[in-house]
């Protein structure tokens, strides 16, 4: 039994598109191996760049030197007849002034309360009582009802004799300033006493005012 010629020409043509999808599916297989190659190799490129480093160099620096020196001026003599010439100036013995007296000491104004280095105070022969024993209490100041202390200073001198007085502290002008330093002159001092030396000194004097 012969075959129909439309049969005849399906077939063939279904051959040929089977065929052409087989050739296809080849050619898409190399296709796709191709390129896993190719990023396989490009993925080592780009591994071997990162490992390697860029060292940067350093740029250099010139270092300036420091000028040269001025040269030294050199001296020219003048024509101004007016200038004095160089003297050389002798050298000066200090041993010439060894054996001179030293400076006399500045004066003292023994006037006014000065401290005078002294082993042993001054002290009033029967002691503060009899300071106190020589007051007078002035009228004015009794009448007032005038109390309290007065501070003097006395300068004791090397005969135990009260040489000056001045008031430290004072109780107004009610005569009773007057009255301490009366009282205070009226009595002998043991002097002080420097080395076993006596010595003019000044001293604080307490005197008390009080009514009885």
């Amino acid at each position: 039994m012969k075959e129909k010629p439309e049969t005849s020409l399906k077939l063939q043509y279904r051959r040929i598109l089977e065929t052409g999808l087989v050739i296809s599916l080849i050619l898409h297989i190399f296709i796709m191996l191709g390129f896993k190659k190719a990023e396989a190799r490009a993925g080592r490129k780009l591994s071997t760049l990162a490992a390697l480093q860029v060292e940067e160099i350093p740029q250099t620096q010139q270092e300036k030197s420091a000028p040269a020196p001025s040269r030294p001026s050199v001296p020219i003599a003048s024509e101004n007849e007016d200038l004095l010439e160089d003297e050389t100036i002798e050298e000066t013995l200090f041993d010439e002034f060894a054996d001179a007296p030293p400076p006399p000491e500045p004066p003292v104004d023994d006037t006014v309360p000065t401290f005078v280095a002294h082993d042993e105070e001054p002290i009033p022969i029967g002691g503060m009582g009899a300071i106190q024993s020589k007051l007078v209490y002035p009228e004015i100041a009794l009448r007032a009802g005038v109390e309290g202390t007065v501070l003097v200073h006395a300068q004791v001198d090397v005969d135990g004799l009260v040489k000056r007085t001045l008031i430290a502290k004072s109780l107004g002008p009610n005569g009773c300033d007057q009255a301490a330093e009366n009282a205070i002159k009226a009595v002998k001092w043991i002097p002080a006493k420097q080395r076993d030396k006596a010595v003019r000194v000044w001293v604080m004097v307490p005197v008390i005012f009080k009514l009885k």
